[in-house]
């Protein structure tokens, strides 16, 4: 197995590990709802799933028809 030849300082190994930083979520604005939600996903407002603008389930109706 391979061993280090010398012990590598806190310092130099702290150095190394900097660039690893958490970012925040990119946010976006439906363009038909104006609600905030995160790139790429659906999102609920009002009883319809949303997706890029577009309704995809919509719970209104079955709570009304029930």
């Amino acid at each position: 197995m391979a061993h280090p030849k010398r012990k590598i300082s806190k310092t130099r190994r702290d150095k190394r590990r900097t660039h690893y930083k958490a970012t925040m979520p990119t946010i976006a604005k439906d363009s038909s709802t104006g609600e905030l939600h995160l790139y790429h996903r659906a999102h609920w407002h009002e009883g319809k799933l949303y997706y890029r603008g577009q309704v995809l389930i919509d719970k209104t109706v079955e709570e009304a028809e029930a």
